[in-house]
């Protein structure tokens, strides 16, 4: 097995993955370079969450976006000519979304030993998100996050499977998705276009995206 393939290989184990559908992350980052224009080079999305982040997002869901984006079942005028057939093939959504699943943001400022140049520190800068804290009822929002939420999207809000990673995304793009949602625009899962959040109240939502803020983990 080519030693280029192996990192490939065994990020496609941990995730799941059988060796027949194995993913080429060189060739994901390749393809990020398109989709860079809009979340960033490091998939960090935009500053006030005009775009979402994608880093270290899940990559079922990221695939499972992409062709929703792809079919038009997802209506996203922007995506849709990135994600036709003949721009973006099964094999490119598996490689480029097992990519960005694997890319680390900080949320922690970079030390720097004063030996780097104007360059290296602003790309060391540029891995570093912070999602700035949002005003709400914390210990509210986490109990009803725990209640509520945390079977799907994990205790600590970082996903699983199909269900995307909430910590770590920016508030004001949380909050837009939560408003296609609550008006039919995006079905919140498999079974239809009502859900959980159809059975909160405005408050209780607010108290929720200021818990996520709350709940973002130190990293190296």
């Amino acid at each position: 097995m080519s030693l280029r393939l192996l990192p490939a290989l065994l990020f496609a184990l941990c995730f799941g993955v059988t060796p027949a559908v194995a993913v080429d992350l060189q060739e994901g980052k390749e393809i990020n370079g398109t989709c860079a224009a809009c979340h960033g080079d490091n998939g960090q999305g935009g500053s006030r969450g005009e775009y979402p982040r994608l880093a270290g997002q899940q990559v079922r869901y990221l695939e499972q976006q992409l062709k929703n984006f792809r079919s038009r079942a997802r209506i996203n005028i922007p995506m849709f000519p990135f994600t036709q057939d003949k721009e973006l093939s099964d094999s490119d959504i598996r490689d480029v979304a097992a990519y960005l699943a694997g890319v680390q943001l900080s949320n922690r400022m970079p030390t720097y030993t004063g030996k780097e140049d104007a360059l290296t520190r602003l790309l060391m800068a540029e891995r570093v998100m912070i999602i700035p804290r949002a005003e709400g009822d914390i210990d509210k929002g986490g109990a009803i996050y725990q209640k509520q939420c945390a079977s799907c999207h994990g205790k600590t809000g970082k996903g699983r499977g199909m269900f995307p990673m909430l910590v770590g995304q920016y508030t004001n793009y949380l909050k837009r998705q939560v408003d296609l949602y609550l008006k039919g625009d995006r079905p919140h899962d498999d079974e239809g276009t009502t859900g959980v959040l159809n059975t909160l109240d405005e408050t209780q939502i607010r108290d929720i995206l200021a818990y996520l803020t709350a709940i973002q983990e130190p990293t190296e």
